[in-house]
């Protein structure tokens, strides 16, 4: 009978092997403790890989270098009766040399280590002690001494060629694709990599990190759908948080001149390769700056983020280039529309009843009292926006969709707002702050307006939030990057779930 202790695939079915391996589980468990916790491994197998895997033979022997190792075995070989090979995997390593091959005798483990090594299997966890050597093929590998069953594994991993193929279960499953897959591995390891990296950005850069609520009892600074929920204990309802942005002006106000955060924000809409309900922004603030310094300021931190975890700012994503190392393009909405859709006139861009008339073509319905700017940005966002393949900040947005930033001195109806757009989806939002408090507080009235005749994502009005105005916020600039999406760009992910430990799925089954 094939067991899954071998290099093939099982036969039997999962049921059966985890039964197998229960009753494995039962028998430790008589013989005395079934999970010990008392070994405590001294090297990681990719720094054994990096020391001694280029080490001659006769060297590496000459050293006896005594070695203290834990991890999953992933593979196993029987090397006649008293001997068999097998390969341990850790957390260490980007690559391959996160492994280390074993080679188990029972001259050297006795016979009842090696009898219970054979019963030994894929999946399950070990503590090693023993000496370093190079096979005949100068693999760097341990010759055993100590053996021991830290953990047994009572389901049979995936078969090692496939991993788990089935995109859901991957994420379903996000542990066992973990186990089976270096690139994951690699995926989540670029993520940590550029998170340190902004992290450490912000902080030489003046700025302190903060953390604010998650529960609102107002849903603000941003145009969404929020998720609610019931405080038992004050009998409210609430809000899970849409955006930090409002607490993060509030501590402006309060002095704190550089504030960041990186949050989790929650929307309750739709899922899709680049929407997921929770996900991850990190939102700055800075007194005594406009929206041309946050630009600047925000590819700087996106270009060292792609440095740090991907060693360069040349990027490859889904088989184009990429480069954040260039200077990032400016354009306003009409110069976007005029670049990738010229088919439209000047005349036609400043008619509303036409740009009306043309979004219907697009199965677009804009609200009954949307202006010129609003119709303009949403066909925008149907002709040009997907196109935006290098870092292009689009600016000058109008008041009637930019609630909370400062209006243009000079242009009537625009904002100091601008976002930015990497390979035809939005990355980052920012603006010069509005802080006059009476402007505010109309511009939430006209949201609340807006709220009334239907639409759902616009926002309430926040009492408090005017009064922390009208104590004094100096001119500000704020900015939000989306985290998960430019993690897909760096790592070369095409669904914001592969960047995404645990990405929301439908209940199972």
């Amino acid at each position: 009978m094939t067991t899954d202790n071998q290099n093939t695939a099982p036969v039997e079915d999962e049921n059966s092997i985890i039964a197998e391996r229960r009753a494995k589980l039962a028998a430790i468990r008589q013989k005395g403790v079934a999970f010990p916790n008392d070994f405590r491994p001294q090297q990681k197998a990719a720094d054994l890989q990096a020391q001694y895997g280029d080490m001659g033979r006769e060297e590496l022997e000459a050293l006896a270098v005594q070695v203290s190792i834990a991890g999953r075995m992933m593979l196993k070989r029987e090397a006649g009766k008293k001997a068999a090979f097998a390969t341990l995997q850790d957390a260490s390593g980007q690559k391959a040399d996160g492994r280390i091959q074993l080679y188990v005798t029972s001259d050297k483990t006795g016979e009842a280590e090696m009898e219970a090594f054979r019963h030994y299997d894929l999946g399950d966890i070990l503590g090693i002690e023993g000496t370093l050597f190079k096979t005949k093929t100068d693999e760097l590998t341990v010759k055993v001494t100590t053996l021991r069953l830290l953990t047994k594994s009572l389901r049979p991993l995936p078969d090692k060629f496939h991993g788990l193929s089935n995109q859901e279960m991957k994420y379903r499953q996000r542990y066992v694709d973990l186990i089976m897959s270096e690139e994951t591995r690699r995926t989540f390891k670029a993520r940590t990599a550029a998170m340190s990296s902004i992290r450490r950005f912000m902080s030489e850069h003046g700025f302190m990190e903060v953390e604010t609520p998650m529960l609102h009892t107002i849903p603000g600074g941003a145009a969404a759908k929020p998720f609610i929920t019931h405080h038992n204990a004050l009998d409210m309802e609430m809000f899970l948080r849409i955006a930090p942005e409002l607490y993060l002006k509030r501590l402006v106000v309060g002095g704190f001149e550089r504030v960041f955060e990186v949050n989790r924000n929650f929307r309750n809409e739709g899922v899709s390769p680049r929407h997921n309900p929770e996900f991850t922004m990190m939102e700055f603030y800075a007194a005594y700056v406009d929206y041309r310094w946050l630009m600047d300021f925000t590819e700087a931190v996106i270009r060292q983020a792609a440095i740090d975890a991907h060693g360069t700012a040349c990027l490859t994503y889904q088989g184009r280039e990429l480069d954040l190392g260039k200077p990032f393009h400016r354009m306003t909405i009409v110069e976007a529309i005029n670049k990738f859709a010229p088919h439209y006139s000047s005349e036609q861009l400043q008619d509303a009843a036409f740009l009306r008339s043309e979004l219907k073509k697009f199965g677009v319905s804009p609200l009954a009292n949307a202006g010129l700017g609003a119709l303009q940005l949403a066909l925008f966002e149907e002709t040009a926006e997907a196109q935006l393949w290098e870092p292009t900040y689009i600016v000058d947005y109008p008041v009637e969709v930019s609630p909370l930033a400062r209006a243009s001195d000079t242009i009537p109806g625009i904002t100091e707002r601008f976002e930015l757009f990497i390979t035809g989806r939005e990355i980052a939002n920012g603006f010069s702050e509005l802080n006059d408090a009476e402007d505010q507080a109309a511009r939430f009235q006209a949201q609340v307006a807006a709220k009334d005749a239907g639409d759902e994502e616009a926002m309430y009005f926040d009492a408090d939030y005017i009064r922390a105005l009208e104590y004094g916020l100096p001119p500000t600039g704020g900015c939000g990057i989306g985290i998960d999406r430019l993690m897909m760009l760096i790592t070369d992910s095409p669904n914001i779930r592969d960047v995404i430990l645990f990405p929301h799925l439908r209940r199972e089954d």
